[in-house]
């Protein structure tokens, strides 16, 4: 396809979501809250299809299909899991949401430490955070260079993608912070699915023949990749290494759980999780179908994370359909790539930068908070020119150091021996662990980073709080209201 056409439609998406970007700027006030959480007023729909866009993004459309490109059926199995962790979202939440609103938290590393007590924690915290996010940043960056590039033919180049879903990602969440990133995920979300689904169908049927055209395919010259553990890339160590932070994802990104803040009240909150798993189940089958068909279509790819690019690229795909699938990944990508920047900014300003200097008001919190909005998004811009492995892996390596922690989270709502002692440790030698194993290539006892990661800080968190002090104190008025909150309405 002509550089041009892809040029064109860009063009047409950074009109429409400038222009959906000003409107979230009125009413916008001067503060954390309204800035980072959109006042915590948003709707049920708005909620569900933010969460959504945040969720799912070039991981899955490219990602994913990739993953399914390469390993077959248990790519499917690997998506699940993560879908499955939604009961965590349920269970955790309304008790976010309550806390939340009655506490004032902008962020959960914030949440962890005023529930323990520690300025040190949520400095800690943080900064494991942004170590670990920024990879994943950097996936969603590389996503759109490669589908830039994959559409084109290789006449943009891929760094020219990589600039491009920096630029429009820094410029929205500059524009009105979590008001113009909701309100533009809600767009950019039904562009995704809608035409994600209408080229899954255009490639089944008229490239494949027909569902059953593309199964009897599949059964025929690639049976493997309907079997597990499939034609060599999963093993049931594999797998588990690679769902096991997933399961967590929703709880342990920050950038997901401090969606959990913005619903308007625990009605829409529902509504917002039921939503986004209606939309996750089918946004997920479509995805591995695409992989499949991908395989089917064009067998000798030497990349995975081209088989989207290449099915866009190829003439199954009417050209105007492509450039709409292609504008939806990338808008898909930017927002993703917006609530990380959001919130990795919130806990440099909230977390560390108050931390080391209480007191400091909250204009110049929400100044810092903007100004390490393009830090973050440039240091995301260097890892994706790296361009290191496939899509789908480095989104489960950050996972892997972000499962660090699920038990002080745990702790923090369901443990009152819990001590800002074991959280702080758990976090900082998870982290470390799971950092050496993953640049390392190390996998002790054939099992990933992301089992020894939890493994690790799980341990540490239970023995450490029991040989050091709780902050009784704040154990209890945390936990007291927590209780008497879930009571009143009903929350299991």
């Amino acid at each position: 396809m002509a550089s041009g056409y892809v040029y064109l439609a860009m063009a047409v998406y950074v009109i429409i979501g400038f222009g959906m970007a000003y409107l979230a700027r009125k009413g916008l006030s001067a503060g954390m809250s309204d800035y980072f959480l959109a006042g915590r007023t948003v709707g049920s729909v708005v909620s569900a299809l933010t969460y959504s866009a945040t969720t799912y993004s070039a991981f899955m459309m490219v990602g994913l299909a990739g993953f399914t490109y390469a390993g077959g059926v248990g790519a499917l199995g690997f998506e699940l899991v993560y879908l499955s962790g939604l009961s965590l979202a349920v269970f955790f939440g309304p008790r976010f949401w309550l806390v939340g609103k009655k506490f004032g938290y902008i962020s959960p590393v914030e949440l962890l430490g005023d529930r323990y007590d520690s300025k040190v924690l949520g400095i800690v915290a943080a900064v494991a955070c942004c170590i670990f996010l920024i990879p994943y940043s950097a996936v969603q960056l590389m996503g759109v260079g490669y589908l830039m590039a994959g559409l084109s033919d290789g006449a943009i180049p891929f760094m020219v993608g990589v600039f491009i879903a920096t630029a429009l990602a820094v410029t929205w969440a500059w524009t009105a912070g979590m008001r113009s990133v909701a309100l533009t995920d809600s767009f950019q979300a039904l562009v995704m699915f809608i035409s994600a689904v209408v080229v899954l169908l255009v490639v089944v049927y008229k490239g494949l023949g027909g569902f059953s055209g593309l199964f009897h395919a599949l059964e025929t010259s690639y049976s493997e990749w309907l079997r597990v553990p499939g034609p060599g890339f999963f093993n049931l160590k594999a797998f588990i290494g690679l769902t096991l932070p997933w399961f967590f994802f929703c709880i342990s990104n920050p950038q997901v759980s401090q969606r959990l803040f913005i619903p308007r009240s625990l009605v829409t909150m529902k509504r917002m999780i039921t939503g986004f798993l209606v939309f996750g189940f089918i946004y997920t089958l479509v995805s591995v179908l695409w992989g499949f068909s991908a395989r089917v279509l064009f067998p000798g790819l030497a990349k995975a994370d081209m088989a989207t690019p290449t099915l866009l690229g190829s003439g199954v795909v009417p050209p105007l359909l492509a450039l709409v699938v292609m504008v939806g990944i990338t808008a898909a990508a930017v927002s993703t790539i917006d609530s990380i920047l959001l919130t990795l900014s919130s806990m440099v300003a909230r977390d560390i930068y108050r931390g080391m200097k209480p007191g400091v008001s909250e204009e110049r919190e929400l100044l810092i908070g903007k100004f390490v909005v393009p830090v973050i998004a440039v240091l995301s811009l260097l890892f994706a020119s790296r361009q290191m492995g496939l899509i789908a892996t480095l989104s489960v390596a950050s996972s892997a150091g972000l499962v660090v922690m699920v038990p002080a989270i745990f702790g923090a709502f369901f443990w009152k021996r819990g001590t800002a002692a074991g959280a702080i440790t758990s976090i900082m030698a998870g982290g470390i662990v799971a950092f050496f194993l993953q640049f390392s290539g190390i996998k002790p006892l054939g099992h990933w980073p992301g089992v020894w990661s939890l493994a690790t800080s799980l341990v540490l968190f239970f023995v450490i709080s029991l040989l050091t002090r709780p902050p009784q104190k704040k154990a209890e008025v945390f936990l007291g209201y927590l209780h008497e909150a879930t009571k009143k309405h009903g929350i299991i």
